[in-house]
């Protein structure tokens, strides 16, 4: 079984579905000759044709809109998004036609899209190129939200968004393309999407974190170990539909909630998944749930890593929790 970093991952994805299936095109900024601005796509252009790995112009809305009506005619587009940031002029095609074609024609019609783009902070981008806007999706009904922390799953949630029968938005954490390796298996395989994976088990707190930070998290639940405070990390993997049933056992075990990510925190996915716990496990609760997040404002460029919540910012809130 080979090792893969998470762009060598997708990219194997991508190829595997094109091969599978005859229908599966790319199209995007770059993504062709160049091979996209991460160098995901590279190869793809070579093996399959300017007919299925589309360079198109610098228009968002009509990158997505266009994937859209091609899908309505049958075909399996996979659109790329040089930055999830970069995203917001297709925001009126993603929610008024993408996310409702399966629901307005009774399921005659459904727009099977997958959104590729890279999100989160890490590589000192700035405002605008660093956001993760992971909850402007989730509000949307009819779409499926993914966001993989290792090459495994990248490849595995990826060949199972392609294979859904709803749109999906497949935000991947740059800040870990390269960083983040592993044994990937060569021929298709799939990760379910809906399901979350306990990744350190622990009995007195339980975090929640996805993409990038959930390396933080497992940092320091590491760090809080030495200090007698067991914490069991989840990695959510797909965001919505999210895997509550896994998350509730895990907090009527341990008593204790925090929930990382590092979009700001006002209106966050934070604060869904403190609703969600303390709608169906209030009774279970020893202490009030935490919140580790970016801070409400925009994305800065000097101070990155002050605005991450990092490690350090997480072991405190693991410390706290456990005090009640």
């Amino acid at each position: 079984m080979p090792q893969m970093n998470m762009v060598q991952a997708i990219n194997d994805g991508l190829r595997t579905a094109m091969r599978d299936d005859s229908r599966v095109v790319i199209l995007g900024e770059d993504v062709g000759r160049v091979g996209g601005v991460f160098r995901v796509t590279a190869g793809l252009f070579d093996e399959f044709g300017d007919d299925r790995v589309i360079d198109t112009p610098l228009s968002e809305n009509g990158i997505v809109g266009s994937a859209v009506g091609m899908a309505l005619y049958g075909l399996v587009p996979i659109v790329e998004i040089q930055f999830a940031d970069f995203i917001w002029p297709a925001y009126d095609q993603i929610v008024n036609e993408l996310s409702k074609y399966r629901y307005r024609s009774g399921g005659e019609y459904p727009a099977k899209v997958v959104i590729r783009a890279p999100v989160g902070g890490g590589i000192r981008g700035g405002h605008y190129h660093s956001q993760h806007p992971e909850a402007a999706f989730i509000h949307v009904p009819g779409l499926k939200v993914v966001c993989p922390s290792s090459a495994y799953d990248a490849k595995g949630l990826l060949l199972a968004s392609i294979a859904d029968p709803d749109p999906v938005i497949f935000f991947e954490p740059k800040r870990v393309y390269r960083a983040a390796k592993g044994d990937v298996p060569s021929g298709p395989y799939t990760v379910a999407l809906g399901s979350a994976a306990i990744v350190r088990s622990g009995r007195h707190v339980t975090v929640l974190a996805y993409g990038a930070m959930l390396y933080e998290a497992l940092d320091a639940a590491a760090k809080a170990s030495l200090q007698g405070v067991e914490a069991e990390v989840i990695d959510l993997r797909t965001l919505w539909p999210v895997d509550i049933q896994t998350i509730l056992e895990s907090v009527k075990r341990t008593g204790r909630l925090v929930v990382v990510h590092e979009a700001p925190r006002t209106c966050g996915f934070g604060a869904e998944l403190v609703s969600l716990v303390v709608e169906r496990a209030f009774y279970h609760l020893e202490a009030p749930p935490v919140r580790v997040t970016g801070f409400d404002t925009p994305f800065p460029y000097t101070l990155e890593m002050e605005y991450l919540p990092l490690s350090h910012r997480i072991l405190p809130a693991l410390l706290e929790a456990v005090k009640h």
